[in-house]
C-alpha cells in the first residue's frame, strides 16, 4: 500500500458565542454558548480532539488586565459548549478559544463580551518583579532583557520552591500574553520545561507596548497563575 501524506489545510472555522441573560451587569453569571461551524457548509461541529486533555480551553480577560481566568467550557450533546462564569466588573471582555475540530488543525479563535458599566481604571506599568502565587513564587529573566515587536525572546522561569512540580493539563506551564488594548492574545506552551524549576518559553512580541502575561504552573495540587507585564520596545 502507497502511504500518503495528508495535511489538513489550515481554514479557520469560525466561532458564534450567545449569552444569558442578554443584558449582562457586573457581578452577573453568564451562561455562554459556544458553537463552532464548518467553513465549508456552516453546519454545526460536533465531534473534536482533545487539546492537553480537555476539549476547549478558554481565556477571559477584562479591559483592564485584571481579570484573568482559564476554563474549560462542557461538551453539550448537540456539539455546542456551554460555560458558566461570573463576571465581576462592567466593560469589555476578551475571549480566547482554543479548541480542535476532528479531520481539521488545532484552532484559535477571539471573541468579545460586553458587560454594563465600566470597569475600575488600571493603570499598566512594568512589573517583572518575582510573582507570588498560592504556593509558588516564579523569577522571569528575558533575553534580550528588552523585547523588541518582531524579534524573538525567550522567557526563562526560576520557580521556587523547586519540588513538587506537576503537569497541568498535559503541560509543564501554560501562558497567555495580552497586549494591553487586547488586540493580540496568544496562548503558549514551555519550550523547555521536564519538570525542573527552570522552564522557558519562547515568544515574538507582533507590536511595541505594553503586555500582561499570565503563567500557570502546577506544584502539590495546586494551580499558580503568575503574573508580569512586559514593555515591548521598537527596532
Amino acid at each position: 500500500m502507497t502511504l500518503v501524506l495528508h495535511v489538513p489545510d489550515r481554514i479557520e472555522y469560525p466561532l458564534e458565542v450567545t449569552q444569558s441573560p442578554e443584558l449582562l451587569r457586573p457581578g452577573d453569571t453568564a451562561t455562554l454558548t459556544f458553537r463552532i461551524l464548518n467553513p465549508a457548509t456552516r453546519r454545526q461541529v460536533s465531534h473534536f480532539e482533545l487539546v492537553h486533555e480537555k476539549l476547549m480551553h478558554l481565556f477571559i480577560v477584562s479591559e483592564n488586565l485584571e481579570f484573568f481566568a482559564h476554563v474549560h467550557p462542557v461538551l453539550q450533546p448537540d456539539g455546542s459548549f456551554v460555560l458558566k462564569q461570573r463576571l465581576p466588573d462592567g466593560g469589555m471582555y476578551r475571549m480566547l478559544a482554543d479548541f480542535y475540530p476532528s479531520g481539521s488543525v488545532p484552532q484559535l479563535a477571539v471573541d468579545t463580551l460586553f458587560v454594563s458599566g465600566t470597569c475600575r481604571p488600571s493603570a499598566l506599568t512594568p512589573a517583572l518583579a518575582p510573582s507570588k502565587s498560592v504556593n509558588l513564587t516564579a523569577s522571569l529573566r528575558l533575553d534580550p532583557p528588552t523585547p523588541l515587536a518582531g524579534l524573538g525572546t525567550k522567557m526563562f522561569f526560576t520557580l521556587k520552591p523547586g519540588e513538587g512540580l506537576q503537569p497541568y493539563l498535559g503541560a509543564w506551564g501554560h501562558m497567555l500574553v495580552a497586549s494591553a488594548d487586547l488586540i493580540d492574545m496568544i496562548h503558549l506552551h514551555p519550550f523547555i520545561a521536564n519538570g525542573s524549576p527552570d522552564v522557558q518559553f519562547n515568544i515574538t512580541f507582533p507590536r511595541t507596548g505594553l503586555y500582561r502575561i499570565w503563567t500557570q504552573f502546577q506544584r502539590e495540587e495546586k494551580v499558580n497563575t503568575v503574573v508580569f507585564t512586559v514593555p515591548v520596545k521598537a527596532l
